[in-house]
């Protein structure tokens, strides 16, 4: 070699190329190789995953993804659908390390070629070069990339097998329609799971990495078919099928499914509701936490009943729709601006859209006599029954009719619907206005408005709670309060007016009577009031008597759920639509029952009593408190406010409320398992009309509700908790009797009556006794008057009637 080197000039030369190239690859290398990931990170990567959600009986309703993704295993693959791949991508996926070194040299030369063109060469990479650009590097078309590209393949080919590999591969690559993994692609092109999948179709995803965008698109159908054959062609060619199969399959057509919608329950509001409250609690994206709403691949148990769902936006609807009548319309959905671009682009990004009949959301397109309504779509169609006020850019709702569409009203006026399980605080419907798709906005839990009547029983709560009795005798009287120098007095008056006398608290309840109601208050005092409203969630108010009659702002949630504590002997579980909460691989990593019991898996008995949970939620009011106020509540649907419920024949408890204007209707009750609540309202709040109340207007849509799902309510009445005593009083005087028997006549005189023990009124009170005493002398002066005959019977008496003139203070 010294001989050679000394004497031969071309040996000297080659060497020092050769070294100055060494030299330059082990530069370039180290400068391309200095800041790339680590490979390793690959064995800890999870694929982001949407979260799932289930309802109450573990069915999905919903998922929540911006991506379409389904992870799964390799051996859930199926091997013509790994062939498929391999024949498209990478035949020699499986010996080599990383790079495929014929393919790289292929992609050289192709880029040569067409270097400067400005068309992009063929990529020549291999399977696991595809993992290292879409999971480690990003999709820049640089030769720099590519190398870095080589680099990371030879180091995932060191940490991962290729069964890994492989795996990553096939649920990580973009395969169009928002599609990322043959599972999901699966399902948008063929509305199959991948083991479903024939041979053709099979080959069709195997062509979608090179143009997810375009090959399933109907324009390049022809393109999509003749890409799909060449992969045919190279299983049968590689022996992964045979040749008779692979043109059986090349004569098949495509048979890609339109755009489809991910299957979800008709419950917007319920699952926006759902999707706050864990993007609260989890994050959003990846860079919040593992267990973010759009990457951590949650499972969320819901408290979600579909079937009461649907009955609870058919019950709202029909009753916005009842209040709206035969008013014209009067306002657009939306107004979108001409001059931002074409209106029914607009109109698909705004997202708005209705799902009621078979109504559609559309767009003014052009004016005119008739106008023109375009739709997503597209398509436009003349709109007939549009009013001259109508404008472009205006949405709408419309209905097909004849050969056009026809204007249909959405109800300006608005409200909410919402049921819970008073013995868990389970939210099971929720409906939160007309259609969610025409705005999120939810009316059970976020708009605030005045609660009416529907506050009072907790007025009558409290007065119970300071020594009163359903049997008290209260004034029906003006009440007047002076409220300070700034607001000066304050008389209050009945509903409709009217008033006088005294009659039983239950008399007061069942009639919904404001004066009653406001003695009730200041008897008990309103800080009493005030802490019982705030105790059961209703809300934190001044001590202004006003606020004993629902002058307040609360919900429609907060509503229901202190009914809930009526119904559940006055203790009250918190709302909840959120049962818990599983990651990725099944583990609780949050539930709302967070009960503890130490006990319950013990591996053996241990002879001891078996552990039980501790009753759930608190305590907010007496448990016979609760139960009187329940009873109490049944007379307004068997004689009083919300009598027209009584057909219903349940032994259901509710109050109406009607606010001052009147602005507000509402109705809240139920039965000892299910209580629901609903108001209707404008959104700015304004008179809805001298006739509306909450028993004809709010009251039927609750009965529509119970109708539509007569099935779920069972006739069980409500039990008394310990401490209660059931004692026959006349309905009117509040006095105890002893003769006659309770009936299910709504008007019967004799009425059982709940009381706490010794607050039973007696047969008779002193002042009864006193009336009695003096009908009797004035009836005796009055026969004395008459003559010798009547003052004989006088004469009888035991004692002068002097005497007890004088007694009674010489009053008679």
């Amino acid at each position: 070699m010294r001989e050679n080197w000394n004497y031969s000039r071309r040996l000297r030369i080659a060497t020092y190329l050769v070294g100055i190239f060494l030299a330059l690859l082990v530069l370039a290398w180290s400068t391309l190789a200095r800041n790339l990931p680590e490979a390793s990170t690959l064995l800890d990567y999870e694929t982001p995953l949407p979260t799932v959600v289930r309802g109450i009986d573990g069915e999905i309703v919903h998922s929540y993804a911006r991506e379409r993704r389904v992870q799964l295993q390799y051996v859930d693959f199926p091997a013509p659908l790994i062939e498929a791949f391999l024949s498209a991508e990478d035949k020699t996926f499986f010996t080599h390390g990383g790079v495929d070194l014929t393919g790289t040299l292929n992609a050289v030369l192709d880029y040569a070629t067409k270097y400067g063109s400005g068309e992009r060469a063929v990529g020549g990479s291999t399977i696991t070069q595809q993992v290292a650009k879409n999971l480690l590097l990003s999709d820049e078309y640089s030769v720099t990339r590519k190398l870095k590209e080589m680099i990371l393949a030879r180091r995932i080919e060191e940490v991962l097998t290729k069964q890994e590999i492989l795996e990553l591969y096939l649920n990580e690559i973009p395969l169009g329609r928002r599609s990322f993994g043959v599972q999901a692609a699966a399902r948008a092109y063929f509305d199959k799971d991948v083991e479903d999948l024939d041979l053709a179709e099979t080959a069709f995803l195997a062509i979608l990495p090179k143009a997810p965008e375009r090959y399933g698109r109907s324009r390049y159908t022809d393109m999509a078919i003749e890409r799909r054959n060449f992969v045919l062609d190279k299983m049968a060619e590689n022996g992964f099928v045979t040749a008779s199969a692979a043109n059986a399959a090349k004569a098949e057509p495509l048979g890609l499914v339109q755009q489809r919608t991910e299957r979800s329950a008709d419950a917007g509001y319920f699952l926006e509701e759902v999707r706050r409250q864990l993007m609260e609690r989890f994050g959003e994206t990846a860079d919040d936490g593992p267990d973010s709403v759009y990457a951590g691949g949650l499972w969320v148990r819901t408290s979600l009943d579909a079937e009461l769902q649907d009955a609870a936006r058919d019950a709202l609807r029909a009753g916005l729709l009842r209040y709206q009548g035969n008013r014209a319309w009067s306002k657009p959905i939306a107004t979108l601006n001409p001059d931002n671009g074409d209106l029914t682009s607009q109109l698909a990004s705004s997202n708005l859209s209705i799902n009621y009949e078979d109504w559609r959301v559309g767009v003014i397109t052009e004016g005119g006599s008739p106008p023109t309504i375009g739709f997503t779509d597209g398509e436009t169609f003349p709109l007939s029954g549009a009013p001259s006020a109508i404008k472009v850019g205006d949405v709408v709702a419309s209905e097909k009719s004849g050969s056009g569409y026809r204007l249909r009203t959405v109800p300006e006026v608005s409200g909410a619907f919402l049921v819970e399980n008073p013995h868990t605080g389970r939210i099971m419907a929720m409906q939160g206005g007309f259609d969610s798709r025409l705005g999120s906005f939810n009316r059970a839990t976020q708009a605030l408005r005045q609660p009416g009547s529907t506050i009072k029983p907790f007025v009558y709560a409290t007065g119970l709670d300071t020594g009163m009795t359903p049997a008290t005798q209260v004034p029906d009287q003006t009440y007047c309060f002076w409220q300070g120098a700034g607001l000066g007095e304050k008389c209050f008056r009945n509903f409709g007016g009217g008033g006088g006398g005294t009659h039983t608290m239950r008399w007061g309840l069942e009639q919904s009577r404001n004066l009653m109601t406001v003695h009730i208050a200041m008897d008990a005092g309103m800080p009493a009031v005030n802490k019982m409203f705030s105790r059961v969630g209703i809300g934190d108010y001044e001590n202004y008597p006003s606020f004993a009659l629902g002058a307040g702002d609360t919900t429609v949630e907060r509503m229901v759920n202190a009914y809930a504590a009526l119904a559940n002997w006055g203790r009250q579980n918190a709302p909840s639509v959120v049962d818990y909460v599983q990651d990725r691989r099944g583990k609780v990593i949050w539930r709302a029952d967070s009960r503890q019991c130490d006990s319950c898996n013990m591996p053996e008995w241990d002879g001891q009593p078996m552990p039980r949970f501790e009753p759930s939620g608190k305590q907010v009011m007496d448990p016979r408190t609760a139960f009187q106020v329940v009873h109490m509540l049944q007379g307004v649907v068997t004689r009083g406010t919300a009598v027209r419920l009584r057909s219903l024949e349940l032994p259901i408890f509710g109050k109406t409320g009607t606010t001052s204007g009147p602005t507000n209707a509402w109705f809240v009750g139920g039965l000892p398992d299910m209580v629901a609540g609903t108001y209707i309202g404008y959104d700015q709040p304004r008179n809805l009309g001298g006739w509306v109340q909450g028993g004809n207007t709010a009251a039927p849509v609750f009965k529509q509700f119970v109708e539509e799902t007569k099935e779920r309510w069972t006739s069980d009445d409500f039990i008394a908790p310990p401490g209660v005593r059931m004692v026959k009083i006349d309905r009117r005087s509040g006095k105890r009797v002893f003769a006659g028997t309770p009936s299910d006549d709504p008007k019967a005189a004799v009425i059982w009556e709940a009381f706490k023990p010794d607050t039973e009124p007696p047969r008779s009170t002193r002042t009864d006794e006193l009336a009695a005493r003096r009908s009797e002398v004035l009836d005796l002066i009055r026969r004395a008057r008459q003559g010798p005959r009547s003052a004989a019977a006088v004469a009888r008496r035991e004692e002068p009637v002097e005497d007890f003139v004088e007694e009674q203070g010489g009053i008679y």
